[in-house]
């Protein structure tokens, strides 16, 4: 059956760029001219299935076996597709890994969606990321906030500056992306500067937060003499 990067294009969730690539059943060591072959003789029947009249490892297997060989930016690609398509949600997925513990892209893989479905409790979120917004040059926020009829996570009215986060990436409901697209309506429409980073990019990518933090700081704190400069570039 078709395999890895060839079960990964099949199932349109990735491309087949170094040949054909098969998993055969049997302990044979035959070689087919153009094919990368894969011997699993203790592959399980229930990890095959057939699309199009192919035969193919399910999606399961796939995206483990994907895991196991391609880079974690490739791997999230082809996680978020089967996703898009209706293939197989993450939570679905991290459930389905149970039969699969002992296979080598289990763990990368579980990595991948613990990542991106991590959540800091509240006071955990605050100790990552209140030390970034001292470092930024900015005073201690107001948080759990109403502005604009929203609860905001962090708030600093004098400079009318606004930070959202976000635990979970995947799978949030229609409800609540129309809410947050409500939400940042609401602030951007009151003249205010709004940033949303992840949990995961608090706690585990803090130079960039902090340096998002600073450009931003900088940029609010520059506009009254922009807005000066321009004045004077109209005036008579």
């Amino acid at each position: 059956m078709l395999s890895h990067r060839s079960a990964a294009a099949l199932w349109r969730i990735g491309s087949e760029d170094r040949g054909t690539e098969i998993t055969a059943r049997t302990a044979s060591p035959r070689r087919r001219p153009g094919l990368h072959v894969y011997r699993r003789p203790t592959l399980a029947g229930r990890n095959i299935t057939s699309r199009e009249d192919i035969p193919v490892t399910g999606i399961v297997q796939t995206l483990v076996d994907l895991a196991a060989t391609l880079k974690p930016q490739a791997v999230e690609r082809a996680v978020n597709e089967a996703d898009r398509l209706g293939l197989i949600s993450p939570p679905a997925l991290r459930v389905a890994l149970e039969v699969h513990r002992c296979e080598p892209g289990v763990k990368p893989l579980r990595t991948l969606l613990d990542r991106r479905t991590f959540r800091l409790t509240r006071s955990e979120l605050e100790r990552y990321f209140l030390p970034l917004t001292k470092r930024a040059g900015l005073p201690l926020p107001l948080t759990k906030q109403r502005v604009n009829g929203f609860e905001v996570d962090f708030y600093w009215p004098d400079l009318g500056f606004v930070v959202e986060t976000d635990g979970l990436q995947y799978h949030r409901t229609p409800a609540e992306q129309a809410q947050d697209r409500l939400r940042d309506q609401a602030h951007t429409a009151a003249g205010m500067t709004q940033l949303r980073f992840t949990h995961e990019q608090v706690r585990y990518e803090p130079d960039h937060v902090l340096a998002v933090l600073i450009r931003t700081v900088t940029w609010i704190r520059d506009a009254p003499a922009r807005s000066a400069r321009g004045r004077a570039a109209v005036d008579p």
